[in-house]
């Protein structure tokens, strides 16, 4: 299948609503699809030469978009018999920072680190001709000093980058320090991949909560199925896996996917947590998923401070949330120690299900 039969098959189920940026942009991944066929497979004999390389593709604009599920949908459709790796941009820098060092304790860098990345960028095109990144950013002054002689190796040795980003080329790593030595890498990128601007004017993430609603009660199978489907289209369809937060020397977790954050209100609420570590989660994760908040009575009081701590800290900082909850948000506490606070909690629970509360996030 090639992207362009995957995009039409999905605009007929209705999985995908037409966008002219969406289309123009599956134009170039089918130039890329028909440009791969076309190159010739890397050989033993040939991987110490330069090698062509179908010309790749950097995918950028806001979010929502849909740049990850155009890359995704490309990736699927690389031609058999092609080696491919699908990989967040910053793991793949941490793998190559870890090389580097691993070569410099081995004493076996050659003539340093051009020796090393050249050694690691040969290797890289027998397991993936096809280097797919996603969340393409720069903010490391370490990565800036390299990307240029590492990715100029990459091409050189026949691989293909395909990237999506928040930021077109010219914006990356912009205010960094020693810029005027990342330049090259701008112009590397401009020349050996084509730039594609994804700016429709609707973000489908948001009609997503917009149209699903973030709020579902009461707890049971119906809740969590409708927000566990809006939850994994906002994280992409990416795995969870468990992220370690610390403030001031305290440690807790939460299972976190492309910046989606999903915590049970046990162990956000149960615990002796407080405003400080709410405050670490807003600032880490645009969308919280919360799961399970119960009807809360007198004898859990405590827990009911804390939900109303942590719904004023993702209020303030304009958290996107989503709940699974035993009732709706006027129903949730019944005891007097704070029922006249909690109100407060009851009114922005509200106004964080409006669209311009949403909009605004």
């Amino acid at each position: 299948m090639t992207p362009q039969n995957l995009y039409k098959i999905r605009l007929v189920e209705g999985s995908l609503s037409p966008d002219p940026m969406q289309a123009k942009a599956v134009e170039s991944l089918q130039r890329l699809h028909a440009d791969l066929s076309a190159v010739p497979p890397v050989t033993v004999l040939s991987r110490f030469k330069k090698r062509p390389h179908a010309r790749g593709l950097y995918l950028y604009g806001p979010v929502g978009r849909g740049k990850t599920m155009l890359m995704d949908m490309f990736f699927a459709s690389v031609p058999e018999g092609v080696p491919k790796r699908r990989v967040h941009f910053h793991e793949f820098m941490i793998a190559v920072h870890n090389y580097l060092h691993q070569k410099r304790m081995a004493g076996k860098s050659g003539a340093g680190a051009d020796s090393a990345l050249l050694s690691f960028a040969r290797a890289i095109p027998v397991d993936a001709r096809v280097l797919c990144f996603d969340e393409f950013h720069v903010t490391d002054v370490a990565d800036a000093m390299i990307l240029g002689r590492l990715f100029t190796a990459l091409f050189n040795n026949g691989v293909t980058v395909v990237a999506t980003s928040n930021w077109p080329p010219e914006k990356l790593y912009e205010g960094g320090l020693q810029r005027d030595r990342f330049l090259p890498f701008i112009d590397l990128v401009k020349e050996r991949m084509e730039v594609v601007n994804l700016a429709g004017p609707e973000d489908y993430r948001l009609r997503a909560l917009r149209d699903a609603g973030v709020y579902f009660s009461p707890l049971g199978f119906a809740a969590t199925t409708q927000a566990e489907a809006l939850v994994a289209r906002l994280a992409d369809n990416a795995p969870f896996s468990e992220e370690t937060i610390t403030v001031k020397g305290r440690t807790f977790t939460v299972m976190a996917a492309r910046n989606v954050a999903r915590a049970s209100f046990a162990s956000l609420c149960e615990r002796p947590l407080g405003a400080e570590d709410y405050i670490a989660i807003a600032g880490s994760y645009p969308t919280l998923f919360l799961e399970g908040i119960p009807k809360l009575t007198y004898d859990r009081r405590n827990e009911a401070k804390r939900l109303m701590t942590l719904i004023d800290v993702l209020y303030e900082r304009h958290t996107r949330l989503i709940v699974t909850a035993d009732a709706p948000p006027e129903g949730l506490y019944r005891g007097d120690d704070h029922a006249f606070e909690f109100q407060r909690t009851v009114s922005r629970l509200i106004e964080m299900q409006g669209a311009e509360y949403l909009n605004a996030a």
